[in-house]
């Protein structure tokens, strides 16, 4: 009973104790306070380019006229002729998804890029000078030529990196096929985008819009401010539109402008379930807000096939990822390490630096991250089982030797001392005569 007393409480604690390190090992990070949009960005941004595809193309002017050679002077004799959009990647070797129509000027021939930048240099014409732009046109088209064209296709990491583009696969343009085009950048560990399946999208479903749309830029704004994707919320409008040439679209209600096209529609978890291609028809020349369509992300696929791509999540968005969820949840020291440990393999990652800044300032406050010490608790609970164990058998199991009590019946006992009579005087000498026997046994 003794032992019982003292071995219960010992092994009450230290199942107390063991049952702490678990509830402890098992605490995870809270963000509940962090809204899906916020995490959906944060998570989405670092893998959303801008995608510059552009041609110069320079002139000889022929003619004897001051006013236009100096017009053309102050042009450098030259028109830049391109546009920009968006995409994003899909694979940490450098794969990005984007429209055809964002990269047509780099599938045209000199022909056809001369002559669209004739067209632009008479317009400008035509406006400086106040003329009749077909009257410019016949003027121009007879002592004009172009004598050099250059073309470059930049992809425009949201870091500030410029790399050049290269296409893998190719569809069509709007209206003339599937609106889709695949290029690749040198590097790795690049953040990406997780492809979705765009026969999963519902009306109504949630989404969200990633581009650089020109409506966003501003000579107010700072020049890297042009590094930072815009990110509106909308919903599915309709799921199963087609084109005049039966290309599937999805509608969706998001805000969009020129510049977000190939940029990616990504739904609740994250995942691309279509490329922004288009907007509706303007009315009154003014584009309408809530009307834009997008490739299903099922269509692109067939082109990142065709590309020899993979959709491979890389250790990038990982780490980023992990550093995120607990730097949200209060554990700084432990999301500074997850951050620096992206920017070791991506030192150009468009967000590292300024969380890894604020981790270094929120240090101070940072919690402890238990499952660190999984090992010291692994070890400790096995010892507190090996005790409570000890304990159990120590008090149930393992009991003292007890010491054999004579039993002394007066009534069958002999006139010991030999005094005529038995009695107390006999049973004394007859228990000593059997302690001593017990004794001797003992002793052999």
């Amino acid at each position: 009973m003794r032992r019982a007393m003292i071995a219960i409480p010992l092994s009450v604690l230290l199942m107390a104790l063991m049952i702490s390190s678990f509830f402890l090992l098992n605490i995870k990070p809270d963000t509940s306070h962090i809204t899906k949009a916020q995490k959906l960005a944060e998570y989405s941004k670092p893998a959303v380019v801008r995608i510059v595809d552009y041609a110069i193309v320079k002139w000889d002017f022929v003619d004897d006229n001051p006013a236009v050679s100096n017009y053309l002077q102050q042009m450098n004799n030259q028109t830049i002729i391109g546009g920009s959009g968006s995409g994003a990647i899909i694979s940490s070797n450098g794969y990005i998804v984007t429209n055809a129509h964002v990269v047509e000027f780099s599938k045209m021939d000199d022909e056809q890029i001369a002559y669209a930048a004739f067209k632009q240099m008479v317009q400008g014409i035509a406006d400086y000078f106040q003329v009749d732009v077909n009257a410019a046109y016949d003027y121009m088209i007879d002592y004009t030529q172009y004598v050099d064209i250059k073309r470059g296709l930049k992809v425009i990491l949201p870091g500030g990196d410029v790399l050049d583009g290269e296409i893998k696969s190719y569809g069509a343009p709007i209206n003339e096929g599937k609106d889709v085009a695949v290029l690749k950048i040198e590097g790795k560990n690049f953040p990406t985008l997780k492809l979705g399946n765009s026969d999963d999208v519902q009306n109504q479903d949630n989404i969200w819009v990633i581009g650089y749309p020109a409506a966003a830029d501003s000579d107010l704004l700072s020049p890297d401010s042009s590094l930072v994707s815009s990110m509106n919320t909308g919903h599915i409008s309709a799921a199963s539109k087609k084109t005049e040439q039966g290309s599937p679209v999805i509608q969706i209600d998001a805000a969009a402008t020129h510049g977000n096209s190939g940029g990616p529609v990504i739904n609740e978890n994250g995942e691309i379930i279509g490329l922004l291609t288009f907007r509706g028809d303007t009315v009154n020349g003014q584009e309408v807000q809530g009307f834009n369509f997008a490739v299903p992300v099922n269509t692109v696929k067939e082109f990142v096939k065709q590309a020899g791509a993979e959709n491979i999540v890389s250790n990038t968005d990982r780490l980023f990822q992990e550093g995120l969820t607990l730097y949200w949840g209060g554990y700084y020291d432990e999301a500074l390490k997850k951050f620096e440990s992206v920017e070791r393999i991506y030192p150009n990652h468009s967000e590292i630096k300024r969380f890894i800044t604020d981790s270094q300032q929120k240090s101070s406050k940072s919690k402890t991250l238990w499952s660190n010490y999984k090992t010291i608790f692994y070890i400790f609970d096995a010892i507190a089982l090996l005790l409570i164990v000890a304990l159990m058998l120590f008090a149930f199991v393992f009991k003292p030797k007890q010491k054999e009590m004579a039993i002394v019946t007066p009534g069958n006992l002999p006139d010991l001392n030999q005094d005529g009579k038995v009695d107390i005087q006999d049973v004394l000498i007859a228990l000593q005569k059997q302690q001593n026997k017990q004794d001797d046994n003992n002793e052999k």
